[in-house]
C-alpha cells in the first residue's frame, strides 16, 4: 500500500486574524535561557507574585470534599452571582442584580464574548493603544475594524476625550475602556469617565468596561462608567477575581451587563466551556465576602515596589519614567536610547537577565517604551534596575 501523501492544512481566513500576547512568549524564551544556566529576574509576566489567601483556599478544599465537583449552570451558581452583584453594587455605587452577572473561567471570556456577540464585519470598535493586545486580536478575529485611540504619556496615559469624539462615527459599535490600564498604570479619573459619557450622548454605542485591577489603584480612587445615568443598559463591565487575591490560575472572572445581553453570553459559554468550575465559584464566594486585608496588603507591597522602581528608572540614561496610579506596571519611555523597543527588550533579557516587554507589543503607539511588571520581589527589582544600569553603561 503506497503511503499516503500529507495533504495541506487548510485553515479558516479568521484564523490568521488572531494575535497572541507576547507576555507568555517572553516567559517560553525566558525560561529557555534559565535552563542554559543563566539568572533570568522575572519582569514581564502580568501575575502577582503573592500566594492566593489561606482562607480563599481552604474554601475550595472544603468545596472539594463537600461534592462541588459537578457542571454547574453555564451563567454561573447563584450563591456567587449574588455574592457579585452585592459586591458591585456597593464598590460602584449602583444596584446590580444577580440576574444581571455572569460568571466566566476567568475574564477573557467576557471580552471575546462580548465582541463576538456585538461587533460584525464594518462594525468598528474602539481600543486603546498601547493596549492590552487581546482587545485587537479579539477586533480582528471578529472580522470588525479595530480604531485605536492613542494613549498619550503628557496625559499620564488618560485618553484624549476630544480625540475619541473624532474617531466615534455612525459604525462605532463598541467602545472598550480600561482603567487602572494594562500597560501603562493609567488610571481615568471620575471627570474623564464623565466627559466620555458625555461624548457618547444617546448613541446606542455599547462600552465595554474593562475594571481588572479595580483594587489596585494607588493615587485616587476607582470610578466606573456603570455608575454614570443613563449607562446601566450600555455597560458591559467585566472584573474577576485572578489580579485581586492572586487567582491567576484559577480561572474565574466575571460580567456585569443587561439581562438580554445575558442569555447570549450564556449560551457562548454552553458551546464554548459549558460552565466554570463549581469549587472554584465556592472559593469566589469567600474572596469576596471574606478578610479583605490580604488585599490591601498587596496593594501597599505594589505601591511601595513602584516608589523604588520607578526612581531607579529615571537614573538610568535615556529611561524616563512616569509615576503609574494603579495596576502593577512601569512604562518607562525609552527614546532617548535610539533603540527600538523589541530590540532593546530582547537585549534586556538575553544580555542583562532582566525580563521585561516591548511596549510595541502593545500596539503602534507603545512604541519607543517598555512594560515592566513590578509584580516581584523589591530585591529582585532592585537587583534589575542595577542589571539594567550596567548594561546601559557598557552598550549605549
Amino acid at each position: 500500500m503506497q503511503p499516503m501523501t500529507k495533504q495541506e492544512l487548510r485553515l479558516a481566513d479568521r484564523a490568521s486574524r488572531l494575535g497572541t500576547e507576547s507576555a507568555f512568549e517572553v516567559l517560553v524564551k525566558a525560561r529557555a535561557i534559565e535552563q542554559k544556566g543563566k539568572d533570568v529576574i522575572h519582569l514581564e509576566i502580568g501575575e502577582p507574585d503573592f500566594e492566593t489567601p489561606a482562607n480563599i483556599v481552604e474554601a475550595a478544599v472544603r468545596a472539594l470534599h463537600e461534592g462541588w465537583t459537578h457542571y454547574g449552570p453555564p451563567v454561573g451558581l447563584p450563591s456567587l452571582r449574588e455574592a457579585v452583584a452585592q459586591y458591585i453594587s456597593e464598590s460602584r455605587g449602583v444596584e446590580v442584580q444577580p440576574g444581571e452577572v455572569i460568571i466566566t473561567p476567568g475574564g477573557k471570556p467576557i471580552l471575546f464574548f462580548s465582541i463576538m456577540a456585538l461587533a460584525q464585519p464594518e462594525d468598528e470598535v474602539i481600543y486603546p493603544d498601547p493596549g492590552f493586545p487581546i482587545y485587537e486580536s479579539v477586533i480582528r478575529y471578529a472580522g470588525a475594524r479595530p480604531v485605536p485611540i492613542p494613549l498619550h504619556e503628557e496625559k499620564d496615559f488618560r485618553l484624549d476625550v476630544d480625540q475619541l469624539a473624532s474617531l466615534i462615527t455612525d459604525r462605532t459599535r463598541l467602545i472598550i475602556l480600561n482603567s487602572p490600564q494594562n500597560p501603562t498604570g493609567g488610571v481615568l479619573s471620575k471627570q474623564d469617565i464623565r466627559e466620555i459619557a458625555e461624548v457618547i450622548g444617546e448613541r446606542n454605542i455599547m462600552v465595554l468596561s474593562d475594571e481588572i485591577y479595580s483594587r489596585l489603584i494607588f493615587d485616587g480612587e476607582h470610578y466606573s462608567i456603570l455608575s454614570e445615568p443613563g449607562f446601566r443598559d450600555r455597560t458591559i463591565l467585566l472584573d474577576g477575581f485572578s489580579k485581586t487575591y492572586a487567582m491567576t490560575g484559577w480561572r474565574m472572572g466575571y460580567g456585569i451587563m443587561r439581562p438580554e445581553l445575558i442569555a447570549h453570553m450564556t449560551r457562548l459559554m454552553t458551546n464554548v466551556n459549558s460552565c466554570t468550575a463549581s469549587f472554584t465559584q465556592i472559593a469566589g464566594i469567600e474572596a469576596l465576602q471574606g478578610n479583605q486585608s490580604s488585599v490591601a496588603r498587596m496593594r501597599d507591597e505594589f505601591q511601595k515596589r513602584r516608589d523604588v522602581f520607578v526612581p531607579g528608572l529615571n537614573r538610568i540614561p535615556g529611561f524616563s519614567c512616569r509615576l503609574p496610579k494603579g495596576a502593577f506596571y512601569v512604562f518607562p519611555n525609552i527614546t532617548q536610547t535610539s533603540w527600538p523597543s523589541k530590540k532593546l527588550a530582547d537585549a534586556l533579557l538575553e544580555e542583562a537577565g532582566v525580563a521585561c516587554l516591548s511596549g510595541a507589543a502593545f500596539g503602534d503607539a507603545g512604541e519607543g517604551y517598555l512594560r515592566f511588571s513590578i509584580a516581584n520581589s523589591l530585591e529582585n527589582l532592585t537587583k534589575a534596575l542595577d542589571r539594567i544600569e550596567q548594561w546601559v553603561k557598557k552598550a549605549l
